[in-house]
C-alpha cells in the first residue's frame, strides 16, 4: 500500500491534480463511504447530531454524515485544493483551512461526536524541522478532548506505519484523558485490515457503542487515584507530576537529591 505521508506533506501532496484524481476516483469514493458508515456504526449516534469531521477533503466523508442520521457536520483540512473541491461540489458541510496538529480551534463543548477517516496517521510524521510528532498529538488530542461535550463520541480510522505509531496515538489519546480502545477489522488480512480509534470523552459506556467483543481501556478510577494521592510523598507527588509533563512532551527539570526538599525560610 503506498503510504502519501512519507512522500511530502499533505497541503504538498495533495496538489490541484492529486485531489481531483482522488475525488474521482470510483474505488476511492467506495471505499471512503464505507469506512465512514463503519465509524458511525460503531459510534451509534442518534440523529441530528454536530460533527466535526477531521481531515475532510474534498467530503466524500461528509457527504455519508448529511445522509445517514442527518447529522449537521463540520470539516477541517489542512488542503486548500481538497477544500476547493469540496466547495465545487457545495457539500452541505462548513469547511475550514487548518492544520489538526496545531490543535481543533473551537469552543469547549462544541460537538457531539468527531470523525476523521485515513488522516491522523499524518500527526506521527515530522514534515519539518521544527515539527515534533509527539507535541502535535499532545495539542491534537488535548484540543479535540475539550472540543465536545463530556460524553462525546470519537471515531478515527488511520493507517499506522508500525506498532510505534499506534502506541503513540493510543497514549497520547489516554494522556488527554480520553477513554476507549482499538477496534481492528480484517485483521488477518493486509490489504484489507483497518483500524479504527474509538475514543469517549469521560467514562465510557459500553452501551452507547456498537463495540461487541471489543475490550475497551478505561482510565483508572476517581478513588484509586484520590488513593494513591493521600498516600505519596511531596517528592513522589513531583516526580510524578514531572513524568506526566516529559509524557506530554514539555521540558522539564532534571531531578536531583533536591527535589521536593522543603527550602528554609529566608530572614
Amino acid at each position: 500500500m503506498s503510504r502519501p505521508e512519507i512522500e511530502a506533506p499533505p497541503e504538498v501532496f495533495y496538489s490541484d491534480v492529486e485531489s481531483k484524481k482522488y475525488t474521482s476516483s470510483s474505488r476511492i469514493q467506495h471505499i471512503q463511504a464505507a469506512m465512514t458508515i463503519r465509524a458511525l456504526d460503531l459510534l451509534s449516534l442518534p440523529p441530528n447530531q454536530h460533527i466535526l469531521d477531521i481531515g475532510c477533503g474534498s467530503g466524500l466523508s461528509g457527504e455519508i454524515l448529511s445522509q445517514e442520521g442527518g447529522h449537521v457536520w463540520v470539516g477541517m483540512d489542512i488542503s486548500p485544493s481538497m477544500l476547493a473541491i469540496a466547495l465545487d461540489r457545495a457539500v452541505e458541510g462548513d469547511l475550514f483551512l487548518a492544520d489538526m496538529g496545531n490543535g481543533i480551534p473551537f469552543r469547549a463543548g462544541t460537538f457531539d461526536a468527531v470523525i476523521s477517516i485515513s488522516a491522523i496517521q499524518w500527526l506521527c510524521n515530522a514534515d519539518t524541522s521544527n515539527a515534533d510528532p509527539k507535541l502535535r498529538l499532545a495539542r491534537f488530542f488535548d484540543s479535540l478532548y475539550a472540543a465536545l461535550r463530556r460524553g462525546g463520541k470519537v471515531a478515527c480510522q488511520f493507517y499506522p506505519r508500525n506498532d510505534s505509531q499506534t502506541e503513540s496515538i493510543l497514549k497520547a489519546a489516554k494522556s488527554a484523558g480520553f477513554s476507549g480502545g482499538l477496534v481492528i477489522d480484517d485483521e488477518q488480512s493486509k490489504k484489507n485490515k483497518k483500524y479504527y480509534l474509538i475514543l469517549t470523552a469521560g467514562n465510557i459506556n459500553s452501551d452507547d457503542l456498537n463495540l461487541d467483543g471489543i475490550k475497551i481501556d478505561r482510565p483508572a478510577s476517581t478513588q484509586s487515584r484520590r488513593k494513591r494521592k493521600d498516600e505519596e510523598s511531596r517528592k513522589e507527588y513531583i516526580v510524578r507530576k514531572k513524568e506526566a509533563m516529559r509524557k506530554r512532551g514539555k521540558l522539564v527539570a532534571l531531578d536531583s537529591q533536591f527535589t521536593g526538599r522543603k527550602r528554609k525560610p529566608k530572614f
